[in-house]
């Protein structure tokens, strides 16, 4: 079954962050439109100008997106999700233009299972730890994501 940006959207926040609380969930809701709007790197050649789908399904991008992970079923994923009216709420604040502040400029986040953030994420620099909401950390880009 094919879904649309918003349905797609909210299980993805359903999948990604929905035990973060509101703000965990606006967070990594932030994050995925902030791919969708940067006007430089591989985001924005991704995104095609505003592409939500695009952007999410962006191979290798969430875990939630893939049905295996390393060889073994992945049962956390969108397609197995069953979003409710918050999740609603917040892929529409998101698709309105809503930011979380904090994370406003940040493009990529990752849980990483610790009480602390790696300085940067993902590897290779180009992203430098801005904040961290909830378990997830929160990277801004670098001058290097500019060249990707």
């Amino acid at each position: 079954m094919a879904f649309d940006d918003r349905e797609l959207l909210a299980r993805l926040i359903q999948c990604e962050a929905g035990g973060e609380g509101e703000d965990g969930m606006r967070a990594v809701a932030t994050v995925i439109m902030n791919r969708v709007r940067v006007p430089y790197g591989e985001f924005a050649r991704v995104s095609q100008g505003g592409n939500v789908r695009a952007i999410i399904e962006q191979q290798g991008q969430f875990n939630c997106m893939r049905t295996s992970l390393a060889g073994q079923p992945n049962a956390q994923n969108v397609w197995n999700m069953n979003p409710t009216d918050i999740h609603y709420e917040i892929a529409d604040w998101a698709l309105d233009g809503g930011i979380l502040p904090g994370v406003d400029h940040s493009l990529f986040f990752y849980n990483p299972y610790s009480s602390n953030c790696a300085p940067y994420f993902p590897p290779g620099g180009t992203g430098v730890i801005h904040n961290r909401v909830n378990q997830h950390c929160f990277y801004v880009p670098t001058q290097l994501y500019a060249q990707t």
